[in-house]
């Protein structure tokens, strides 16, 4: 078992890693990563999502449609509690002239040495 020290890597290792593929159109980085009883919102759905099947039928639709020149993660912060892991940080996508702006927080969850989502919430960064 990694020590509590070596999880915020590990944590922000596997987001990374899947915001890269998605970057590219490539959902599965995160549906990888996400534990079967994941829940998931964001601010294009009116209601939350339950379950990696749900989560797999949406993502499936918007595979292939989007593309990210580039992204920062900024201020990612890994608060360590047992087996559970919240990972917040702010995202930009930069793609042509355009960018966006969200906050993010990921709750992961420790079975047996693997880490996996079991609820993501996406909202907009207010503009300043």
């Amino acid at each position: 078992m990694k020590t509590n020290q070596a999880i915020p890597s590990i944590i922000i290792s596997l987001e990374r890693s899947a915001l890269d593929r998605w970057g590219q159109g490539d959902p599965s980085g995160f549906l990888e990563i996400s534990a079967s009883d994941v829940v998931y919102f964001d601010p294009y759905l009116e209601k939350r999502i339950d379950g990696l099947e749900a989560l797999t039928q949406y993502y499936e639709k918007i595979r292939g449609q989007i593309h990210i020149d580039r992204y920062e993660l900024l201020n990612p912060l890994v608060q360590v509690c047992g087996d559970a892991a919240v990972l917040t940080f702010n995202y930009v996508s930069y793609t042509g002239e355009s960018q966006d702006r969200w906050n993010c927080t990921e709750v992961y969850r420790r079975d047996d040495d693997r880490w996996q989502i079991i609820q993501t919430h996406w909202s907009y960064t207010q503009r300043v």
